[in-house]
């Protein structure tokens, strides 16, 4: 099983943005010395607890710095932004990073960023969202010219091509046909995990949901494969979580039940915007509870892997063995305020040197 790190990045509000930056990079320097596989960061443009406005920019300064760790988008919502520059901007760091590149797409899912772009609308929010990544994919299999329709971003380039100066050519990927392409998921039996599936994408189930949510996902990733003719092997399938592990089981508990813990503060937060944007059901440890019965401490405890290296691995395979065996498994990176970067560290560290050999044992 591979290993990844990801981050929204969320970090409360007072924080410098400078702060963050040097952080989340420090963060991802760290997991390729650890030999973690992939590293993804989030997209956000209108919000200051969730800064990051181009996953991709922020991402080519770390490719220097690194040696192997890929860098997913965690996503690029492609509803927001004209399909033309994404393909071109995408192109561009696929060959920059050589290749260290997993292009994941989905069509938002914060309420502030629908306003600014104008797309509140779910169903033209999903119908911008089909088109685009369309749009993308015929730019990258085709040379000019280019006439390929479209409701929201027809895209025409038939006079101005002159071939001999390469003027009128759109740029290609560095791996072919593209970057493999991730679509995110979230909901309970989301059948964006099937459509992943079924279409060869990686299906990445986020890391805030309860782990019936995990179990609901292989679930439609297996109903996605077989739809393909294809056999369900859960390699291609990304899974995200919260982990933290401690020297023992009760050093973890304190450490994820502090009040300026991490993971206290991170689904504090998320939950209060999941109440104000009436999607509750996302984190719901059960789905027919009411939202006022449902405390932080029960999101946490319901969708955070914590414990000793020994406990977590148990629960890693737990989880593998009622759900089905995803492949790539992503360590949500959290704030670093107060102690709660040195407990990131040592958890990052204990994954990579001692969960890892026992998964693989």
């Amino acid at each position: 099983m591979k290993l990844g790190t990801f981050a929204m990045p969320l970090h409360p509000a007072s924080r410098p943005l400078v702060d963050i930056i040097k952080e989340n990079t420090e963060k991802i320097i760290l997991a390729d010395q650890l030999g973690f596989e992939e590293a993804w960061i989030g997209e956000h443009f209108s919000c200051v607890t969730e800064p990051v406005t181009s996953p991709m920019m922020f991402l080519a300064s770390l490719i220097p710095q690194t040696k192997n760790i890929k860098f997913g988008t965690g996503v690029i919502a492609l509803p927001n932004h004209h399909p033309a520059i994404v393909a071109g901007e995408a192109a561009l760091f696929d060959h920059m990073s050589q290749g260290r590149f997993i292009f994941g797409v989905g069509p938002g899912g914060l309420a502030s960023d629908m306003e600014l772009f104008d797309n509140l609308d779910a169903d033209v929010r999903n119908e911008r969202m089909a088109e685009s990544i369309s749009t993308i994919l015929k730019i990258w299999s085709q040379d000019p010219p280019y006439d390929i329709p479209g409701k929201h971003w027809p895209i025409k380039i038939t006079d101005m091509i002159i071939p001999e100066l390469g003027v009128g050519y759109m740029g290609k990927p560095f791996q072919k046909p593209h970057p493999p392409i991730a679509l995110s998921s979230m909901s309970p039996d989301s059948g964006s995990v099937a459509y992943a599936a079924k279409r060869g994408w990686i299906p990445v189930t986020a890391n805030f949901t309860p782990e019936s949510t995990v179990i609901g996902h292989w679930k439609k990733y297996v109903e996605g494969c077989e739809a393909a003719g294809r056999e369900p092997t859960g390699k291609d399938w990304t899974v995200a979580r919260n982990i933290l592990i401690g020297e023992s089981d009760a050093q973890a508990e304190d450490w994820l039940l502090d009040p300026k813990g991490s993971n206290y503060f991170y689904f504090d937060y998320l939950w209060e915007v999941l109440k104000r944007a009436d999607y509750t059901i996302v984190a719901k440890p059960d789905i027919n509870m009411k939202d006022e019965d449902v405390t932080v401490e029960d999101i946490i405890k319901a969708s955070v892997i914590y414990g000793s290296s020994k406990t977590v691995a148990e629960k890693i395979n737990s989880l593998r063995e009622r759900s089905g065996q995803f492949g790539t498994l992503l360590m949500a990176a959290l704030d670093g305020s107060g102690d709660n970067l040195e407990r990131e560290r040592q958890s990052m560290r204990r994954l990579a040197q001692e969960v890892r050999p026992l998964l693989a044992a």
